[in-house]
């Protein structure tokens, strides 16, 4: 028998490097295309949704209402984590992750020719969320997939740095999305881009979509998870491995903790980087130029400051860095708006590339650390779940409660309030990270499944 990673010496665990390359690259053009479909909903969600599909009321309760259909993308990617998992653990991490990348690439490019309320009237509103549950779906179903495919095919001592670049393309996606936005805010008037150009991103999707397919067919199953399957098959029929059940069965510790460490990181995100467009350009009066393109300059920092971080993680721990995350973006967001109300140039850019390097602290971390906590055989299903659970609670909400705690005096916003509201998320996270152990250089041989409750 041959003798596991577990088993050899530190020296004799490292991954083959071009195929552990082509996996991350794999991984991370696909999440990229993904990601880049679900942000562009919520940047368009706040510069023109409001107006288009909601068009009665003030327009902050109508970007509340286009907001409103974005926090359903949210509800329905726990659903997506759940149905992609069981399956993604049943059937393999590959196939997964090649439906849920064409599913998110109809939804994004039906977006793109939905007609307005002016021309359908409610139909539109009603297709609009339609869309947007079909995209909460699919992108339930990516980042598990993603992330474990560059886990498992990886070594332990650098997990960290291998895994994060499935984290570092949804930056990326965040920054094709702002990238597109940004040259339209330049090349078009707010006229034009209200008419037809804010269709264009979304129709733009579909060539993405078929580069990221190209790429993901390309790539296998890992040896990890093979094994896996073929013990459980060994012990127990298929039929009886519901990863659902025995994620809460035997992780459900684990699956709450993974809940806990999303809420700072993913609530803070939103507000860095969504609401700061809304607050830009409707509580202070500015054009959308200047904010997207300080996005654009944070979303590149955050693209090279995730793996720079989560390599650091391999060597110091991946609690560490967490918490000084959480700490982080609690203490920036007071700090955040003033320098937004500034409108520079450089305040703009210097707000939002701070918070989005704080972020990286949590979120970099964040898929190895996920990944370690679950054992194989159901690590997509746990994984997802945790992750995409704490979706409702952080990223969904975060964008409605901040306009709430803002107010709907636009000459006068409640800023504090927004701040001491990712306080609260980060103590909260904090507490979760506090509550599991280490997972730095632990094998992902590891299923109390398969192997009993001390595996």
């Amino acid at each position: 028998m041959s003798t596991t990673a577990e088993q050899r010496p530190p020296s004799e665990q490292g991954e083959d490097k071009p195929h552990i390359v082509k996996v991350v690259f794999a991984s991370l053009i696909g999440t990229a295309v993904e990601w880049y479909d679900f942000f562009l909903y919520g940047s368009a969600a706040a510069l023109v949704f409001g107006a288009l599909f909601f068009p009665e009321g003030d327009p902050v309760t109508a970007t509340l209402l286009a907001f409103g259909t974005y926090a359903l993308g949210f509800v329905a990617r726990p659903l997506g984590g759940v149905v992609f998992g069981h399956f993604g653990d049943r059937l393999g991490r590959k196939k997964m992750l090649v439906t849920s990348l064409m599913l998110m690439g109809a939804a994004t490019f039906a977006i793109g020719l939905l007609p307005t309320y002016a021309t359908i009237g409610v139909a539109a509103p009603i297709l609009l969320l339609v869309c947007r549950l079909l995209q909460g779906f699919a992108v339930g179903g990516e980042w598990g997939g993603a992330v474990l495919m560059v886990a498992e095919h990886g070594d332990d001592a650098r997990r960290g740095f291998w895994s994060s670049w499935p984290q570092a393309g949804v930056a990326l996606g965040n920054l094709l999305a702002t990238a597109v936005l940004w040259v339209l805010a330049l090349v078009q008037s707010e006229e034009t881009f209200q008419a037809w150009g804010w269709r264009i991103p979304f129709l733009l999707s579909a060539v993405l979509v078929l580069i990221g397919l190209y790429i993901r067919l390309s790539i296998e199953d890992s040896p990890v998870f093979k094994e896996a399957q073929a013990e459980i098959e060994a012990k127990k029929s298929e039929k009886s491995h519901i990863p659902i059940v025995e994620v809460f069965r035997r992780y459900p510790k684990e699956v709450f903790c993974a809940m806990g460490m999303r809420l700072a990181e993913n609530t803070s995100y939103y507000i860095f980087t969504i609401i700061v467009i809304t607050y830009v350009t409707t509580y202070d009066g500015q054009g959308r130029g200047p904010i997207l393109q300080a996005l654009l300059i944070g979303s590149a920092v955050h693209f090279v400051w995730i793996p720079l971080v989560s390599l650091l993680s391999d060597k110091v721990g991946r609690k560490p860095l967490y918490i000084a995350g959480a700490i982080g973006v609690g203490a920036w967001t007071f700090a955040f708006f003033p320098l937004v109300e500034r409108g520079t140039a450089g305040s703009l850019t210097l707000a939002v590339v701070v918070g989005l390097m704080l972020h990286a602290l949590m979120y970099g971390p964040q898929a190895a650390f996920f990944s370690e906590l679950f054992g194989t055989s159901v690590r997509y299903t746990g994984a997802s779940v945790g992750y995409q659970l704490a979706s409702i609670l952080a990223g969904a909400i975060a964008p409605l409660v901040a306009l709430r705690l803002l107010g709907n005096d636009t000459s006068d916003p409640n800023t504090a309030a927004v701040g001491w509201y990712i306080v609260v998320t980060s103590v909260l996270t904090i507490i979760a990270v506090l509550a599991v152990k280490e997972t730095r250089n632990t094998s992902l041989r590891h299923d109390r499944v398969v192997h009993g409750a001390h595996d």
